[in-house]
């Protein structure tokens, strides 16, 4: 096996171009993870504290603080205004395009619940300022997987949308490093700095997409056939009127309408059939991302620690988004050596094991070796989420969906994985955190809480078995075709796609109503009438053989 990943000889064009515009796109994951990231250093902030407390006082500490409620609602609101960002996005990314929806919803809307964060000094004002953040982040959270799915090559799309992932631990970095670095001053700048410096990622985002192009299946879509050539021709640094060019626009067209001839897409469709069948895998994808409780660790990962008894929890939360960061790489690397189901498989079975060796550790003793032990398997179990659930929940949902039912069905799976961050942003002070005078509804779990996330990975691990299709090396459009001729997950390796919607288009409107295998067959009977001049001569390509 090649140690690289390498541009397959018989594919035509450079990939350059769509590689590079697929990765500076991930940067929009800066913005997700650097805002999820900066609240749980915030929240431990001496100044930011007194400033924001309504006259809770801490009992760790004796010193002033947000109740429980209060973090809950500052946290989780974050998450809720991302969920409605993210329903939002089919519309937006339908009528304006994937392209200035993600402008105007970083310009906008983002940069708007930043400036009121900013200049907030009492939780209302900067409560709103998160919802409008999230909003925003929500929006570009679903339209980011979106865009570099429409792009990029399939040979390489896998770690291209896991680019996004990785900007997201970025992010989470950039944050962690921002915090600890103005930790210790007692005035605004403690937390406005830390909040105010989203200003530059959002501008460098803004920036580079005003000169990128708009995806060629999202022009394709409205029928703009001249601009979509123009826009694969830059992707693929090809002349408009080159062979291979013009045969894979002309293979995106006759999908997409083989697709509108089976009816129109409106968002009841996308509950039906074998749509349904993939909106159910990848809302539930996205749902066991957040049950393995990774954002535990990178909202509340201060505080727990602190709690711990450890003594630099600023420190240990720096060292788990280092690892967070470094663990992505080989998932990016691996997504496309070993496929999405192994590597999911994998990540299940390790976030297991080290989730369950947490639990257990902190449980039951309780001492130096044993917080050294804690902070060891923690960033364990970083790693095997970093370098499989992370970044591959992202690839798989971006490749699920047909183009007709995309943007709404990628909206709504990216709702999900919001709703699920949001339930939990919004339970864990209560799971995890011994009840205040008289106040109850707090579990007082404790590290006991990893018992919780370790049984969602053993559930992970079921799941990818069971449900999630191999679509490593297809093209957006022989994804459909798995969906179609393959039953189960388990009989997804090796599959070799053998339709030509071209052809199937060819077949007529007689057929419309046809199985897509009825379709081929007839195309099939079709083609083997057709003169011997036809076929291809020795040494050339064919449809399949090029993309």
């Amino acid at each position: 096996m090649p140690l690289m990943l390498k541009k397959p000889e018989n594919v035509a064009g450079s990939a350059a171009p769509a590689i590079l515009i697929g990765l500076f796109v991930s940067f929009g994951g800066i913005l997700y993870g650097y805002d999820t990231g900066t609240i749980g250093g915030i929240l431990a902030m001496k100044y930011w504290r007194d400033t924001f407390s309504t006259g809770f006082t801490n009992p760790k500490d004796n010193l002033p603080d947000v109740s429980g409620s209060e973090t809950s609602l500052i946290v989780s609101i974050l998450s809720a205004g991302t969920f409605i960002g993210a329903l939002c996005a089919s519309p937006m990314g339908d009528i304006v395009g994937r392209r200035w929806g993600l402008i105007w919803s970083t310009g906008l809307i983002f940069n708007f619940g930043v400036i009121l964060q900013t200049i907030a000094t009492r939780i209302p004002l900067f409560v709103a300022g998160r919802f409008f953040a999230g909003f925003g982040v929500g929006l570009i959270s679903a339209l980011i997987p979106l865009y570099q799915s429409e792009t990029a090559p399939k040979w390489i799309r896998g770690t291209i949308v896991g680019c996004y992932q990785l900007a997201i631990t970025i992010g989470l970095l950039l944050a962690a490093i921002v915090n600890n670095s103005t930790k210790d001053r007692y005035d605004t700048g403690s937390y406005r700095i830390p909040v105010a410096v989203q200003f530059a990622w959002a501008i460098v985002l803004i920036v580079g997409m005003l000169l990128l192009p708009e995806t060629p299946r999202y022009l394709i879509k409205m029928g703009k056939g001249e601009e979509a050539a123009r826009s694969l021709a830059r992707l693929r640094r090809l002349d408009v009127d080159h062979p291979a060019l013009v045969e894979e626009l002309a293979e995106i067209e006759a999908n997409h309408q083989y697709e509108l001839s089976l009816g129109k897409a409106s968002y009841a469709d996308c509950f039906r059939g074998n749509l349904g069948k993939r909106l159910a895998t990848g809302c539930a994808l996205q749902a066991l991302q957040q049950l393995t409780g990774v954002n535990f660790i990178f909202y509340y990962g201060t505080q727990f620690f602190k709690n711990s008894g450890l003594k630099d929890p600023f420190v240990d939360t720096l060292i788990t988004n280092v690892v967070n960061v470094v663990s992505t790489f080989p998932g990016l690397y691996m997504v496309e050596k070993w496929g999405r189901r192994p590597l999911l498989m994998f990540g299940a079975i390790g976030m297991f094991s080290s989730q369950f060796i947490v639990a257990i550790v902190g449980t039951t003793t309780s001492s130096v070796v044993a917080n050294k032990v804690l902070i060891a398997f923690v960033c364990v179990y970083i790693f095997f989420f970093a370098c499989s659930w992370g970044p591959v929940a992202w690839v798989v949902t971006g490749e699920l969906f047909p183009l007709k039912v995309r943007a709404k069905s990628l909206s709504m799976t990216t709702a999900t994985n919001w709703l699920f961050n949001w339930a939990i942003a919004y339970a864990t002070p209560y799971m995890v955190n011994p009840a205040p005078a008289g106040e109850k509804g707090y579990a007082n779990l404790g590290p006991k809480v990893f018992f919780v996330w370790g049984s969602f990975c053993g559930i992970c691990a079921v799941f990818v078995w069971s449900l999630i299709y191999e679509t490593k090396g297809l093209s957006l459009e022989q994804v459909d075709e798995l969906y179609a001729k393959v039953g189960h997950a388990w009989q997804s390796k090796g599959f070799v796609p053998t339709v030509s919607f071209q052809e199937v288009r060819d077949v007529g409107p007689e057929a419309r109503h046809a199985s897509l295998a009825d379709m081929e067959a007839g195309a099939q009977r079709k083609r083997s009438v057709a003169p011997v001049a036809a076929e291809p001569e020795a040494g050339e390509m064919t449809t399949h053989e090029k993309y």
